[in-house]
């Protein structure tokens, strides 16, 4: 289930995107800058390791059950995440500065 949900997620992300002529990374207007800024290091990421973020913190699934819908194994979800946290980490270390 959550493999579908990911795939029409996807499509619908890049229809959007096309019909707005919206560039990869760019957020919509309206959103307070906190928020802004961290939807665009997240969109920065790599898609695997955002789609692990986005299954992990907003779906809530566990490590096993993100591997699955991944197709990956376990220790590949936490490696994922190790180096999406280390990205966000480094980058916004690099915007506070």
């Amino acid at each position: 289930m959550w493999r579908t949900v990911v795939n029409e997620a996807k499509r619908r992300v890049a229809e959007e995107r096309q019909q707005r002529g919206v560039a990869d990374g760019e957020t919509r207007d309206g959103t307070e800058e906190a928020d802004q800024a961290t939807r665009a290091l997240i969109s920065s990421l790599p898609e695997r390791q955002r789609l692990a973020i986005f299954l992990r913190y907003y779906a809530d699934l566990d490590y096993r059950t993100i591997a699955a819908v991944l197709g990956v194994e376990v220790g590949t979800v936490s490696a994922t995440l190790a180096s999406a946290h280390q990205s966000l980490r480094v980058a916004m270390e690099g915007a506070a500065r």
